[in-house]
């Protein structure tokens, strides 16, 4: 029972510490467990599974496992996103094998399951019109990082001012984090989470990305307010 309560309390105080970095009023009815927890401007957010990605990516970091074969990297990122590893699962229906793996696919977006569902239906330019996500994240999620659903949604339309990408205006969610490539030689990347701010780098070895998936991952952001470059050392535009 005290290890529970304990588990609660620290769940409700990292909720705490994540909504008032977002402005959401703490005292609100709605803010009394982070678990019901509404972000008014992007309610689609599944706000306590967010505070758990970022605890994931803390975690991450300090181990070096944003370091090293970028095999093993990725695994750490759908992990740390709150994703399993599904290479050879149906599109559709769980598939991960693309998340993180080129330029697009790279928003770590946690909402929550009755907006899972929601189509683009033209919203997002580039985006199909029909793009049925809600089977595929309910298979692919870890439960144990909170309410809601986790997925690694399309990053076109970022660099607008608000972003027009499909976790903002798809789900009506904010990112967890999303993964940059940084230039000059984009073999380097920063994670930064929704209001732009690094919340770790890494360095992989081994076989990347493609470079040209890799340096058009940093065209898409460039710009805009996930623009990184010239937040971390040794990257420049």
């Amino acid at each position: 029972m005290l290890v529970t309560a304990a588990i609660v309390g620290r769940r409700r105080l990292l909720g705490s510490v994540l909504l008032t970095g977002l402005g959401i009023p703490l005292h609100s009815p709605a803010m009394t467990a982070s678990s019901s927890a509404v972000d008014p401007e992007y309610p689609g957010t599944a706000v306590e599974r967010l505070t758990a990605v970022h605890a994931r990516v803390r975690e991450a970091a300090a181990k070096g496992r944003l370091d090293g074969n970028w095999a093993e990297v990725r695994r750490t990122l759908l992990w740390a996103g709150g994703l399993k590893d599904l290479p050879d699962a149906v599109p559709g229906r769980g598939y991960t094998g693309h998340s993180f793996n080129d330029y697009n696919h790279c928003d770590l977006t946690t909402m929550r399951l009755d907006v899972a569902d929601s189509n683009n239906e033209g919203r997002v330019p580039g985006i199909a019109f029909n793009n049925p996500l809600g089977n595929g994240i309910r298979v692919a999620s870890l439960p144990e990082l909170g309410p809601g659903g986790s997925w690694s949604t399309c990053i076109l339309g970022n660099n607008q001012s608000p972003p027009r990408d499909v976790a903002h205006v798809q789900f009506q969610s904010r990112i967890a984090f999303k993964l940059v490539w940084l230039p000059p030689a984009f073999e380097t990347f920063a994670l930064v989470d929704d209001s732009g701010d690094v919340l770790a780098q890494g360095k992989p070895t081994g076989v990347l990305p493609p470079l040209q998936e890799r340096s058009l991952n940093y065209a898409s952001v460039k710009g805009g307010r996930y623009d990184c470059a010239g937040k971390v050392s040794g990257s420049q535009a």
